[in-house]
């Protein structure tokens, strides 16, 4: 809604509850990423315990969120530049 349709709208009231309730809806989300958020630090905290490698996990979790094709690509570059600068494996 545009300021412009908030002043001509009779009821300023009503304008005002309903950015009240987005800005409500937005605050419970934020709490839950944060729970979340907590969530997935112990998940890895747990898999730490258990001995492997948390950084290692979340590459693997990010590798996995990209398509297939685009993991290639990046790959490809990667080996491209490091071959560059002489880093070969």
């Amino acid at each position: 809604m545009t300021t412009q349709e908030m002043e001509s709208n009779n009821s300023g009231e009503f304008s005002g509850q309903r950015i009240k309730s987005f800005i409500e809806r937005v605050e419970r989300l934020e709490e839950e990423k944060k729970a979340i958020a907590e969530d997935i630090k112990e998940v890895y905290g747990e898999a730490k315990a258990l001995g492997f490698e948390s950084k290692i996990l979340r590459k693997i979790v990010s590798l996995r969120k990209t398509n297939l094709e685009k993991r290639r690509e990046e790959n490809e570059l990667l080996e491209l530049y490091m071959a560059a600068i002489g880093m070969e494996e």
